[in-house]
């Protein structure tokens, strides 16, 4: 009897998974469909019907979270059901590191030592940075491990800020390079130690020769990643690069710096997939978060950010690339001060396509440009070619933005004359200017449909 109920449960569970599955694939069709229909010209008397089965039916979407958290919870299962529960602990005071004020060659050696040990174990490892301060040169965590590895770190992790320890690499300070079932977390700090890099850029002193910096920490070709429950500072660039890597959930970051310090992004998405960051502050001197080409299925949701640049899909096309962003969501975020909010910035000349895209529930205060698309995205001193090719954006959705912006543009889409932006729908926006003056909408080459209150209204 027991085996005969465990076979019609996993048979409702599967029909069930099933069904979801069939549900997202038809709504999601329809979506798609209907925003192409509108901006070739349809009616939009009949859209608020359509629309609301689509993005108002709570069901569908505790149905999509349902699924992903069955799946997240299969996962877990599979990997802790095949292995032993045992896990050890490797200290790196145990091979010899000595903290702040010891050697910074002797440091990064026997951190290197603690990981390759628990890195070979079987059995599924910890690796345990206490509560001291250790200065590191650049250093590589090197995988595939042999079972699930944890690096917990309790301390201070700070980057040596003597140039000469980057000749080898200067463009990356930790990297965790194919490593798969990996957890970085323990309520610690990361610091970049970026000051002296953030003197010698050519955006800090227009007289230096342009040149990269590191990225404090790059996830390069990881699988099944959990970042969370940390501070990263002073990032010499970048903070935290996620690139070419699947199933990555990252929460509960603190991530700062000088809103002066240049290109240091918060979090950058790149050639990543199904990658979720929640519930995480950010206050850098660029993007709070960047997405870039070859990315997929990014969701981001109760995010806090300024100041920076606000939260960036792009850019993506310069020296006539061919990039490609689809299916993210930003669901819950809030702006302040910050250089722009919601931002697709592509240059002319590239190709692809920033497409399936989601901006929800977001408030804005005293943020220069809130919503903005830019086909003419120009980071140069030189003005920039004019080019008949662009990368195509298409369907994006803005729903319940509210708040005020700093300019008196507060909603600007400049989309190409040969590639204009389709399939933008507006529901629910709201933004007036901060102080005196009112808040109008600059809109040149995008076919736009709106619902509910819009305003600014496109002219």
């Amino acid at each position: 009897m027991a085996l005969r109920g465990a076979l019609i449960v996993y048979s409702f569970f599967m029909i069930f998974l099933s069904i979801i599955s069939s549900h997202n694939c038809l709504q999601e069709d329809r979506l798609n469909n209907y925003l192409e229909e509108e901006a070739s010209g349809y009616d939009s008397r009949a859209y608020p019907s359509h629309y609301s089965t689509i993005s108002e039916d709570g069901e569908f979407k505790n149905l999509v979270k349902l699924r992903s958290d069955v799946l997240i919870s299969l996962q877990a299962f599979s990997k802790v059901g095949g292995k032993s529960t045992s896990v050890r602990t490797v200290n790196v005071k145990d091979f010899g590191a000595k903290a702040f004020g010891g050697d910074d060659t002797e440091d990064t050696h026997t951190i290197e030592k603690a990981w390759k040990e628990a890195c070979s174990s079987s059995e599924g490892a910890i690796v345990f940075v206490p509560h001291y301060t250790y200065r590191l040169k650049p250093i590589t965590f090197q995988g595939p491990c042999k079972s699930n590895i944890t690096l917990q770190v309790k301390g201070v992790i700070e980057a040596s800020d003597d140039l000469s320890d980057y000749k080898e690499d200067g463009r990356h300070w930790l990297v965790f390079d194919s490593v798969q079932n990996l957890q970085v977390e323990g309520g610690g700090t990361i610091d970049g130690n970026g000051k002296i890099w953030w003197q010698n850029s050519c955006k800090v002193d227009k007289n230096l020769p342009c040149k990269d910096a590191p990225t404090a920490i790059t996830f390069y070709e990881c699988q099944n990643l959990v970042v969370k429950n940390l501070k990263i500072q002073n990032a010499q660039q970048m903070h935290v690069s996620f690139e070419k890597s699947n199933g990555v959930q990252v929460s509960n970051l603190t991530v700062t710096s000088p809103e002066g310090s240049p290109n240091t992004d918060g979090i950058h998405v790149a050639g990543t997939q199904n990658i979720q960051i929640t519930d995480s502050v950010i206050g850098t001197g660029d993007d709070c978060i960047s997405i870039v080409s070859g990315s997929q299925n990014v969701q981001a949701s109760d995010i806090t950010c300024g100041p920076g640049h606000g939260i960036s899909i792009g850019s993506l096309g310069v020296h006539n690339s061919e990039d490609y962003v689809s299916g993210v969501t930003v669901n819950g975020a809030k702006f302040s001060g910050t250089t722009n909010g919601v931002r697709i910035k592509t240059w002319q000349g590239g190709s692809g396509s920033a497409r399936n895209i989601e901006f929800l529930n977001i408030e804005m205060n005293n943020v220069t440009n809130p919503i903005i698309i830019d086909q003419n995205y120009c980071d140069q001193d030189e003005p920039c070619e004019e080019q008949r090719s662009a990368v195509q954006v298409k369907n994006v959705l803005y729903k319940n933005i509210k708040g005020t912006s700093a300019s008196e543009v507060a909603i600007k889409f400049d989309c190409s004359k040969t590639y204009p932006c389709e399939g933008i729908l507006m529901h629910d926006v709201n933004l007036e200017r901060e102080g005196a003056g009112t808040a109008i909408a600059s809109c040149n080459n995008v076919k736009l449909a709106e619902l509910g209150v819009v305003s600014p209204k496109c002219p």
